[in-house]
């Protein structure tokens, strides 16, 4: 098997494109990735195209990667689609790595975008309401019912939709399992939003003070506005290669992937947070990468929610159980602590454009280890850790990735 790099990257800013297409953000991302590659159109053999609801927002059903790239003089090559709900634009991501390490491909283009805002918000919000995820939300809370923290006096009004109460109740699990706080949870959206302020692609650039981000408006307690991703138009891209291949390309700094792995949900017991599925991908990623979660010196996790991000850095070991929140209000997880997670500003705040979500995950990594975040820097960083989680079914994520990077 061939060694891979990520030679470049390139991501839109993340927010409400009104005067934007899909088309428009696709290239965008694509053309500074493939600059910052120092490639052209001719260099590639391969794309892959992630995206999750394009075909229902804006009716665009057949080959919209296809037909946003070619106007590139991206023609003649092996092309393929992703789509993985919100772990779309990774799983495009280990799609091209396995391409590439098999010797099937030698230098692709992987591109993640969403054009979800739009004036009918009936539409908007229906993408997160899909009949299925419904369903599945509905099974999650009658599966815990009268195991969860109880919702205080004056807290239980109406929540926005089902998918909500179950995200909620996910956050209600933890904190009847370990003594989690709300607290908690604002710490880590608090972070995130103080990150953010230093991210000029990032969706909400206002820093948040824990009790600011507790008494924001309510959306299913114990979760705030704050502690919940928007609605998001963006893309983001990224160039892979074999590493033998890398010396022709005037890159501006090549990223060695050590681990892709990714896996579905199970079928297990709610609070049986040992067997979560993030817990079980990282532990086969570190044994590909030869590290541990003691040797990752910050990542990016996927944070639809601050309380997800709390079960997510515990799955993939950054905190022991129950640790997370109480890591987060020491700063230990903040930009200068012993793990700075989601420095972009993550999901809540630098935003959450389902297909582009996981590959501007890697944009911020590969940004990190080429020492270019300016005063997001982590400083000294050589090994980083991306886990991005797609869908909800049963218990837990439906699918869950994690790529580790390092920097050579």
């Amino acid at each position: 098997m061939r060694a891979v790099d990520i030679i470049g990257v390139g991501m839109t800013p993340f927010g409400r494109h009104r005067d934007l297409t899909h088309t428009d953000l696709i290239q965008q991302a694509a053309r500074e990735a493939m600059a910052d590659a120092g490639i052209v159109a001719s260099d590639l053999d391969t794309t892959v195209y992630a995206n999750v609801v394009q075909a229902f927002v804006t009716g665009e059903m057949s080959i919209p990667g296809e037909y946003a790239l070619r106007p590139l003089g991206i023609t003649g090559v092996r092309a393929f689609r992703v789509e993985a709900a919100c772990a779309s634009g990774t799983m495009a991501l280990h799609l091209a790595y396995d391409l590439v390490r098999t010797g099937i491909a030698d230098v692709v283009l992987t591109v993640g975008a969403e054009k979800l805002y739009n004036d009918d918000r009936d539409k908007r919000l229906a993408v997160f309401q899909q009949p299925l995820d419904v369903v599945e939300a509905q099974r999650y809370l009658t599966t815990t019912t009268g195991r969860l923290a109880p919702v205080p006096a004056g807290f239980d009004g109406p929540s926005p939709n089902v998918l909500m109460e179950a995200y909620a109740a996910q956050a209600r699990l933890h904190m009847a399992t370990y003594g989690t706080t709300q607290q908690h949870f604002a710490a880590i959206s608090s972070k995130n939003h103080m990150h953010s302020q230093w991210n000029p692609l990032s969706q909400y650039r206002n820093a948040m003070s824990i009790e600011e981000v507790m008494a924001a408006p309510a959306v299913a307690w114990p979760l705030t506005v704050p502690m919940c991703a928007p609605i998001s138009d963006g893309a983001s891209a990224a160039v892979v290669c074999a590493a033998e291949l890398t010396p022709r390309f005037a890159a501006r700094g090549a990223i060695r992937i050590r681990a892709c792995r990714s896996l579905t949900g199970t079928d297990r017991d709610p609070a049986d947070y040992a067997a979560h599925v993030s817990g079980r991908v990282s532990r086969l990623a570190y044994e590909d990468a030869s590290v541990g979660p003691q040797d990752i010196q910050l990542a990016e996790v996927h944070d639809a929610s601050s309380s997800g991000e709390v079960v997510q850095i515990e799955a993939v070991g950054l905190a022991s159980p129950g640790e997370a929140g109480p890591a987060a209000l020491r700063g230990e997880l903040s930009l200068g602590g012993r793990c700075p997670i989601n420095v972009s500003g993550g999901l809540v705040s630098k935003g959450h454009p389902l297909g582009a979500t996981g590959l501007a995950q890697i944009h911020e990594l590969v940004t990190q280890l080429r020492g270019l975040a300016g005063q997001r820097q982590v400083e000294g960083a050589k090994i980083a850790l991306a886990e991005n989680s797609g869908g909800f079914y049963g218990v837990e994520d439906a699918m869950s990735c994690v790529t580790i990077l390092e920097r050579l």
